[in-house]
């Protein structure tokens, strides 16, 4: 019988889970909208029960958008969730629920195992995965292993890369600068209608002005790398996010930016776009307890113990996510 985890994505627009085989292929999944006027996100474990078919599910682990303690399993911050969901978005509590060890990740940590261990970066010993959408976070993967402190880190998109401007209190931070609502900003200020996709056609198409914020705003974005590369000195950075997809216009100025910059390394730091896309969290589930060193026991005890605290009720009404079967990774 294969031994199956379930993922599940958790945005604050939509949630997505599916069933992944312990070599990252996805079996099943199933989405629903995020249902930010619920009082509890009962809504997630209806969403785990869809996806799960004939096979041994020893876990399940949810990623966030946030920032989530790994010593308690719970999170501590995610400003783009339901606030009242704060005491339920814990492992306990889905344990419960669900009767089988749950993990709580940082939505990058998770898409950075992933990408390492069944993506662009399987074939390489130490890995970053750097997410550009609205927001702009990372993950970084050593030796298998990923790299984490009591709390989720790797939120580059919050380091400051102009301090002048930091004093004076204008846009700063590589997020400030290089996400996407960074390059709509600045395209409406240059007198640009064209946003997402139609901007980044416009930047193809040779528009000097789209390509002159875009670039800068990949610069801005490169920076951020280079900073993160001289702590790390991975062999490769994945990037991903909406942004990040755009490959052909973002590889180039962060490859740029690093040979400028970044770490004098006898191999140049590969620049590659995700092999996974939006399935790089989902598929991370099938290797999250061993890129942190847990074992399932030791997350089924932990669990129980901290569950007896937790006073809850389920909620078995029939699910209104929708259901797909697949073959394998899309």
């Amino acid at each position: 019988m294969t031994t199956l985890t379930a993922g599940v994505d958790l945005g604050g627009t939509n949630a997505r889970a599916a069933l992944v085989a312990s070599d990252g292929t996805i079996q099943r999944r199933a989405q629903c909208h995020t249902p930010a006027n619920d009082p509890r996100p009962d809504a997630l474990v209806r969403l785990v029960a869809d996806v799960v078919a004939d096979g041994d599910l020893r876990s399940v682990v949810v990623g966030v958008p946030g920032v989530v303690d790994h010593d308690t399993e719970a999170v501590v911050e995610a400003p783009n969730l339901p606030p009242g969901w704060r005491p339920y978005l814990t492992g306990a509590w889905f344990s419960q629920q669900l009767g089988i060890p749950v993990s709580l990740a940082n939505d990058a940590d998770l898409a950075a195992v992933g990408e390492s261990e069944f993506g662009a970066g399987r074939n390489h010993r130490d890995v970053v995965y750097v997410t550009i959408s609205t927001g702009i976070g990372a993950g970084v993967v050593v030796a298998g292993s990923l790299v984490r402190g009591r709390r989720s880190g790797g939120e580059i998109g919050h380091t400051v890369i102009d301090v002048t401007a930091a004093r004076l209190g204008a846009p700063s931070t590589v997020e400030d600068l290089g996400s996407g609502p960074a390059i709509a900003r600045a395209a409406a200020a240059a007198g640009l209608f064209e946003r997402d996709a139609a901007l980044a056609d416009l930047v193809r198409s040779g528009h000097q002005q789209a390509q002159t914020l875009w670039n800068e705003a990949m610069e801005a974005v490169g920076v951020g790398i280079v900073n993160l590369v001289w702590i790390v000195a991975p062999q490769i950075v994945v990037i991903g996010g909406g942004v990040g997809r755009n490959h052909d216009l973002v590889e180039p100025v962060i490859s740029r930016v690093l040979a400028e910059h970044g770490p004098p390394l006898a191999e140049p730091i590969v620049v590659a776009s995700t092999l996974l896309g939006d399935d790089a969290a989902l598929t991370g589930a099938a290797a999250w307890f061993r890129a942190i060193g847990r074992s399932l026991e030791t997350s089924t005890s932990t669990s129980t113990s901290t569950s007896t605290s937790t006073s809850t009720s389920t909620s078995t009404s029939t699910s209104t996510s929708t259901s797909t079967s697949t073959s394998g990774v899309s």
